[in-house]
């Protein structure tokens, strides 16, 4: 997935984000096209989640925003991450209020995902999970844990970052993530198969259990 798949590899860029974005500001069109190759492949994955085969477009349109607003944006590399998740992540919601889009749930496969066993450490599992297929998977689960899981692990944000582009306190954003974690972990272990994975779980992350 890129500099956006896991936490720690995408907080390295954070240093060569924060000045592609001051240079930016100033003008220097080459410097913009560093942070979006910076920023746009955990973009692109969060944005997958959200709203599955439409987040190029869903992508693009926050782009645009980006773009014309740039200038007022304040702040360092991982700042910024954390302003272009929230501009994407309010074009999804719209994007889902728009067309009603309900995201099929992808059969599993035995070497679809492989993740940790029970005693494996929580790094370990955020690292499993930081693949494009677990991302069908982390859409199965209710809106708020999807979200945080991520924020957390594709987006590359740290607790507070995640709390502030979902507008909730870093302990509850770290609670979702944990018991998003968990329960992923539980049904791939567990059962197996396509339904283990989505029977108790919404359809679209335009739904809250």
């Amino acid at each position: 997935m890129g500099q956006g798949g896991h936490p720690r590899r995408a907080q390295a860029y954070d240093g060569e984000l924060g000045a592609a974005v001051e240079r930016a500001q100033g003008g220097d069109e080459s410097a913009f096209a560093v942070a979006y190759r910076i920023v746009q492949p955990g973009l692109l994955g969060y944005l997958r989640g959200l709203v599955g085969d439409d987040a190029e477009d869903v992508a693009s349109d926050a782009w645009l925003e980006i773009s014309r607003d740039l200038g007022r944006f304040k702040g360092d590399g991982a700042g910024f991450r954390g302003w272009t998740a929230t501009i994407a992540r309010h074009r999804a919601l719209d994007h889902l209020r728009r067309q009603r889009v309900r995201p099929r749930a992808s059969a599993l496969e035995s070497d679809l995902l492989e993740l940790p066993g029970p005693h494996s450490t929580h790094d370990q599992a955020l690292e499993s999970l930081a693949t494009e297929r677990a991302l069908d998977l982390v859409r199965g689960l209710p809106r708020d844990q999807a979200e945080a899981v991520l924020l957390r692990v594709v987006v590359g944000l740290d607790g507070p970052a995640a709390a502030r582009v979902l507008g909730k306190r870093p302990g509850a954003v770290r609670t979702a993530a944990h018991r998003g974690l968990k329960r992923l972990a539980g049904q791939l272990g567990g059962e197996g198969g396509a339904g283990s994975v989505t029977d108790d779980a919404p359809r679209t992350l335009g739904e809250s259990k």
